[in-house]
């Protein structure tokens, strides 16, 4: 026989979605203002997504692997779009997208776990820092309750720390039929313990829109859509993308994850509606992939990469870029896109001009350190 906090986690994780943080509180914040962080897990290739077509080496370095930009958006006269994004191009032209290249966090050896674990906390080597730089970023704002989520199984690292936040992600289980959410509310009512958990997962399956929420691309954009929307809703989220580990078959691999980006991004922008405007989306990897292909039809793990903004809020139609160039002497270590801009003064730059704070105090409270970088100005509208 179940026991009735059992039964309780088997009847949530049915009634439409898996609800990981069962102490979910939607919370009015004092901002009208929405960031989303999309994390590109796996090293994406940032010289295939922002395509330097104008640089001489460009071609010769990749071989087979140079996309061909004869159909490609035309960012400007030096870097064109990967094909595979046409909703992000759109974007572009609508003046609601920035591309930032040759970009990094300071980390500088090439190993995922670490990489990620730099990128997600704003410290400066692995394991350095306990939480993680968007979780500090939530602290900044005034809130009683909670004003974040992540949607994915579990907590990612940069939103763990001391400020209140949640995880959701679709479920894949059966719908529990109503009557059976019914019956479990009557059992749960005079339990003062496990009566608030219960109300809280019916709240996060009456946001999450349509019951029937799946993990594929356009759903997980509408759903971040529907939970940002609301007025009562977060206004900060975190979106986790894997599959960016490109070591063979990259043409392929490479344009269905894009594609797959491109429609949730759309979905996003589409479910957000008027407050597309006030909506600032960053998207970033932990390091990019080696500027020579490989000789398995793939690339290695690198260092510089490229990062994405959008948002009806950008100060978009536009690539900033101090471009070091592919040639063998501008390469770093001889093999890797090397990095001009500091991914921390961008994310910095970026969250506090979205959300309406101090950029250096903003910069100060996410990397705590001396500022080794001058937060980035001038990405969002005021």
């Amino acid at each position: 026989m179940l026991s009735r906090r059992k039964f309780l986690s088997v009847a949530t994780a049915g009634a439409g979605a898996f609800l990981v943080s069962p102490q979910m509180a939607l919370a009015s914040v004092a901002t009208d203002r929405r960031f989303v962080f999309v994390i590109q897990r796996g090293a994406a290739d940032g010289l295939n997504i922002v395509v330097p077509y104008a640089e001489p080496a460009y071609a010769a370095l990749r071989g087979a692997l140079a996309i061909d930009t004869s159909n490609a958006p035309r960012l400007d006269g030096t870097f064109a779009l990967h094909p595979a994004l046409a909703q992000t191009a759109a974007m572009y032209a609508n003046q609601q997208a920035l591309f930032v290249h040759a970009v990094a966090s300071p980390y500088r050896d090439r190993s995922h776990f670490d990489g990620q674990n730099v990128l997600e906390t704003g410290g400066t080597s692995p394991y350095q820092m306990k939480d993680g730089w968007l979780n500090r970023l939530v602290a900044q704002l005034p809130a009683t309750r909670e004003n974040a989520i992540a949607f994915a199984p579990t907590v990612p690292m940069a939103l763990r720390g001391s400020a209140a936040v949640t995880s959701y992600a679709p479920s894949a289980l059966p719908q529990a039929p109503d009557d059976l959410l019914t019956r479990v509310s009557q059992l749960y009512d005079e339990d003062a313990q496990l009566r608030p958990l219960w109300e809280s997962a019916m709240t996060a399956r009456g946001l999450a829109g349509e019951p029937g929420a799946r993990q594929d691309p356009a759903s997980l954009g509408k759903l971040a859509a529907g939970f940002l929307s609301r007025e009562s809703g977060p206004r900060i989220a975190m979106i986790e993308t894997g599959g960016w580990d490109t070591h063979s078959a990259q043409n392929t691999r490479l344009a269905n994850q894009l594609k797959a980006l491109d429609t949730m991004l759309a979905a996003l922008r589409d479910g957000m509606g008027p407050l597309w405007n006030k909506t600032t989306v960053l998207v970033a990897t932990e390091f990019g992939r080696t500027a020579a292909a490989n000789g398995t039809g793939g690339t290695d793990h690198g260092t510089g990469s490229v990062a994405m903004v959008l948002g009806g809020s950008v100060r978009g139609g536009r690539v900033i870029a101090d471009w070091p160039g592919l040639a063998p002497h501008d390469l770093y270590e001889a093999r890797d896109l090397k990095p001009t801009t500091s991914l921390d003064a961008l994310i910095a730059g970026t969250a506090s001009e979205s959300l309406g704070l101090d950029s250096q105090r903003t910069a100060a409270a996410l990397f705590g350190r001396s500022a080794t970088a001058r937060p980035l100005a001038g990405i969002v509208h005021a």
